[in-house]
């Protein structure tokens, strides 16, 4: 059974995987014994987070590019394949939010938010799956949703779509290349304790309104998102195509 989720042999690019629960996908996966691209815009995090995985006897590496540049992704993939890395897992994680009532939300703002979280898990899937179906040997990726993929909130508007379009996109990517032997999954995580959410838990209004709403009755762990990143970069998965998996403690459950 262990052989299913082995990942021994692969190698996984994590996008805004320097820390977060970018970082915790990464370390996952390397536990599993795949080597592992850390992706970040920031040096300090890329140089941080490779020296943790290197000090558990991980294999890591750090690339810094722009997630939503398609030349910088291009010229990103080019470096990998110079040095012969070839990508079997992509995990489209990079992510940003931004709050603000849509009356008030300008343009720039909108687009940021569209071109980071949607747009960008095009452009590296699609340098990433280009490269699978030429080598012939399929691959996995996994795009980042949220429970707003399915249930919109109030003040989150471009994140919301970007995060719906992500579900669609998922589906669209499986159509197109399940015949390459690629699956591609998104998972869904719900209000997960993280720096991006650390404004949230310290709201006693909110962080009360998730606990009660919530049927596990707490913030989910970075680590509970683990074994679900593991399942569907490994050979566990190889019939699962386009769908998306929630991982949010019933939250989608229940009105």
């Amino acid at each position: 059974m262990s052989a299913l989720f082995d990942l021994t042999g692969r190698t996984a690019l994590v996008t805004g995987s320097g820390r977060g629960l970018g970082f915790a996908y990464a370390e996952g996966l390397a536990e599993a014994g795949a080597a592992v691209v850390i992706n970040d815009l920031r040096e300090e995090n890329l140089t941080e987070a490779v020296a943790k995985l290197k000090a558990k006897g991980y294999n890591a590496r750090g690339l810094a590019f722009d997630v939503t540049s398609e030349e910088a992704v291009a010229a990103a993939f080019d470096a990998l394949d110079k040095d012969g890395v070839a990508i079997d897992i992509l995990i489209n994680n990079a992510g940003i939010q931004f709050r603000k009532p849509m009356v008030e939300l300008e343009l720039k703002d909108w687009q940021r938010v569209i071109d980071t979280n949607l747009t960008s898990a095009f452009i590296v899937g699609k340098a990433a799956a280009t490269r699978m179906i030429a080598r012939g040997t399929g691959g996995k990726i996994i795009n980042i949703g949220s429970l707003v993929s399915e249930a919109a909130r109030a003040t989150v508007a471009p994140y919301t779509a970007a995060k719906g379009g992500i579900k669609m996109l998922t589906r669209a990517m499986a159509a197109e290349w399940a015949q390459f032997n690629i699956q591609a999954n998104t998972i869904g995580p719900g209000y997960i304790l993280t720096e991006m959410c650390a404004a949230l838990v310290e709201n006693v209004e909110f962080d009360t309104w998730v606990k009660k709403s919530n049927p596990a009755g707490r913030w989910g762990k970075p680590e509970e998102l683990i074994g679900t990143a593991v399942y569907l970069s490994s050979s566990a998965s190889d019939y699962v195509n386009g769908q998306m998996i929630y991982v949010d403690g019933g939250w989608l459950s229940v009105l």
